[in-house]
């Protein structure tokens, strides 16, 4: 081991093998983004034209950063600040390029704040849906005898319910640091090891439902006909950032997973499986919804109310539907889990290697940093709803606490760092050694550098650009 301060540090983990490490990655990278966030976007932006444009950015820009970032964390063998250190001071560059693990380990942090209130609405829908399975019975649609409107009024009821709001985030955010506390292979590695087969299980046995009770026929013509009229810049720049934000990249989770990946693992491969398996959820996951959505006659293009509003709705017309309505839900926890924990993680590691503590303490330093955010987060839709933390910043004048945080991150923090990656990793570091970590040769190395190099920069800047000033 390298001595402290110049990447690894003694002691540090590993997972149990490379199929240990894929699910941990792909658990990762699967989370609200997929199951929320890409159903909701290709909604709103013509189906066909925004999903085949978000599987070119994918291979374009998601893959590149993705190895990218993998490569920096297995080089360091330490937290995404050390890392990113080790491999300037392996390269004769400063060590001030640690900013870049630094950016993304503030960035994590912030996500997982406002990400675990999310999840907190999950958590709800699995009560609500529970409770409505003991009422309606087992075979009967959801929601017996209630209007759509009292359905749809279900999440402003609890955006209005500023206790259980909060109680519901640090309940997810207490699930999150127990896991993270027991370490990567008993903990973090146990949850992708069992929950990420249980959640493809669960996801699998929607789709075929959804294929079988809903309008199948539909909702594949609606995400696979491809109608390039509807290719507007909108769509394309929506695209992009699905791509880039789906893959958890710019938060530095996947440079902390990378760094407890072993010699022997081929990170090009894995990179490649990992970015694959992500991309099939989401679209898998329009394969889920939007069957069960236009066959209750509703709107694909509800947005983020899709799934939290629209959907209970649907499941009101379908048999099973409070059964169907339970298990989906629960499926969409598991995948939160897998990506908050990651989020945890990050910081975690680098509290843990600066200040040498042990983990169960980083992590409790951390999560009750994130519970504090996660509070006036979720008192944003209903206490504090009037609050502007940055309406002195004209981008954010108007964005509640929780819009703040999503806003900072998405529009500035992650993309700022991938750039910063991409430069790092295309222009700084030595040559030889990203050749030895990234596993590729021939035409997809060349290929790879020249994405990482010239075209993830200029298509990353002008996320940032359109960001701020779109």
């Amino acid at each position: 081991m390298a001595a402290a301060g110049s990447g690894a540090t003694s002691g540090h983990e590993n997972w149990s093998s490379r199929s240990a490490f894929i699910l941990a990655a792909v658990g990762s990278a699967v989370g609200l983004g997929n199951m929320w966030r890409f159903p909701a976007e290709a909604g709103e932006n013509g189906g066909g034209a925004f999903v085949l444009f978000y599987i070119f950015c994918v291979l374009l820009i998601g893959l590149p950063v993705l190895l990218s970032e993998v490569l920096i964390g297995r080089h360091g063998q330490a937290s995404a600040p050390d890392s990113v250190r080790k491999v300037a001071e392996d390269s004769n560059a400063s060590k001030s390029w640690s900013l870049i693990g630094s950016l993304g380990v503030f960035a994590a942090f912030l996500i997982l704040s406002f990400y675990c209130v999310v999840g907190g609405w999950v958590v709800y829908y699995i009560g609500v849906f529970l409770g409505d399975l003991f009422q309606t019975g087992l075979t009967g649609g959801a929601f017996e005898g209630r209007a759509a409107e009292d359905i749809e009024s279900l999440l402003p009821g609890l955006f209005g319910n500023g206790s259980l709001m909060v109680g519901l985030n640090l309940a997810f955010l207490a699930a999150t640091i127990f896991f993270v506390a027991r370490g990567v292979s008993s903990g973090i590695e146990w949850v992708a090891v069992y929950l990420m087969p249980m959640f493809f299980l669960l996801f699998l046995g929607i789709t075929i439902y959804g294929a079988f009770t809903g309008n199948f026929g539909e909702a594949v013509g609606y995400l696979f006909t491809f109608d390039f009229s509807k290719l507007t810049g909108e769509v394309m720049l929506a695209a992009v950032g699905q791509a880039f934000f789906s893959l958890s990249l710019g938060v530095a989770g996947m440079i902390t997973y990378g760094s407890y990946a072993s010699r022997n693992t081929n990170l090009g491969e894995t990179s490649g499986i990992i970015a694959g398996a992500d991309t099939a959820v989401a679209l898998l996951a329009g394969l889920a919804i939007f069957p069960i959505v236009f066959a209750a006659g509703l709107s694909a293009s509800a947005g983020p109310g899709l799934m939290f509003q629209s959907l209970p709705i649907a499941f009101q017309a379908m048999p099973f539907g409070s059964l169907i309505g339970l298990a989906f839900f629960i499926m969409v926890f598991f995948a939160a889990l897998t990506s908050s924990v990651s989020l945890l993680e990050a910081p975690t590691a680098f509290v843990k290697d600066r200040f040498g503590m042990s983990r169960a303490m980083a992590t409790l330093l951390v999560g009750a940093g994130a519970a504090v955010l996660g509070v006036l987060s979720s008192l944003s839709f209903n206490d504090m709803a009037d609050f502007r933390p940055l309406g002195f910043i004209p981008l954010f004048a108007e964005a509640n606490f929780f819009d703040a945080l999503d806003g900072v991150t998405a529009k500035l923090f992650m993309p700022i760092g991938a750039i910063m990656t991409c430069i790092f990793v295309g222009w700084v570091a030595d040559a030889k050694l990203i050749d030895d970590e990234n596993g590729l040769d021939g035409v997809l190395h060349q290929t790879w550098r020249a994405l990482v190099r010239y075209v993830c920069p200029i298509i990353l800047a002008v996320i940032l650009f359109f960001g701020i000033f779109g």
